[in-house]
């Protein structure tokens, strides 16, 4: 789950894959949701100070819905083999909106610039001030359109970040304007960068894959979000957790 500007009845199964390279953050994310009326998913993000609304580069994943199913796999197939062998601002100017697959998405990279979508496609502002930590982030938004059960290709996109020594998860949860203490994770977690120290602030476990990812994902086809060489690790989240945002510290990754 994350932050809707409208109402939505159902949201499960999200995975996401996020990685650190130098000072840039690349994101992947996919849920399966249930919503009657159009509406958009709204990402808070640790942008990099002074960042203009080029800085959010969107990559498309509509060649390659299967980017989760693939990353899964290779786990599901570690675990077989383990268990075989016993072991705004008064602004007039729309925010640019992009195609991006299946999606339109925007990149505000202010709180203020939130003003400038669609009243449709906003959270109301006096719930982001009960969020004093986030006036300095920017916001990525996904427009999604309605359905059932609705599960289309990963959102993905990269952006410079403030703090390259933390890999950023986006978990935070607002639905229908409103925000509890806590909120019911189903989530899967995947990174390629090592955590740092091992008191986390979660429950999460990091099981770690084997090999390269270019072993098991079709790296032609994800626009340089993973990389090729280095193995990738998963995380699930399945349970009542703080609703906030999941930070990990990690090594530098250069």
């Amino acid at each position: 789950m994350c932050c809707f500007s409208g109402h939505v009845s159902d949201v499960s199964a999200t995975n996401i894959f996020a990685r650190v390279k130098a000072d840039r953050e690349y994101l992947v994310y996919e849920m399966t949701f249930t919503a009657d009326e159009q509406t958009a998913m709204i990402l808070p993000i640790p942008i990099a100070p002074g960042a203009s609304e080029k800085a959010v580069e969107f990559v498309s994943l509509d060649g390659y819905a299967s980017f989760f199913h693939d990353l899964e796999a290779h786990f599901i197939r570690l675990w077989s083999r383990t268990l075989t062998l016993g072991g705004g601002m008064g602004a007039t100017r729309a925010l640019k909106v992009q195609a991006v697959g299946a999606f339109e998405a925007s990149f505000a990279p202010t709180l203020a610039d939130l003003d400038r979508l669609d009243p449709r496609f906003r959270i109301p502002r006096d719930t982001w001030d009960h969020l004093p930590e986030y006036a300095e982030f920017g916001f990525v938004v996904f427009k999604l359109r309605p359905g059932k059960a609705v599960n289309v290709h990963p959102m993905a996109f990269s952006f410079p970040t403030r703090d390259p020594l933390t890999l950023f998860f986006p978990t935070l949860h607002i639905h229908d304007g409103t925000i509890q203490e806590h909120a019911d994770f189903d989530h899967v977690f995947y990174t390629q960068n090592k955590p740092k120290g091992t008191k986390l602030q979660w429950p999460g476990f990091w099981w770690p894959g084997e090999g390269a990812a270019k072993q098991y994902i079709r790296v032609d086809r994800i626009g340089g979000l993973v990389g090729a060489d280095a193995p990738c690790s998963r995380a699930p989240l399945v349970m009542r957790w703080k609703n906030a945002d999941i930070l990990i510290p990690i090594e530098r990754a250069d």
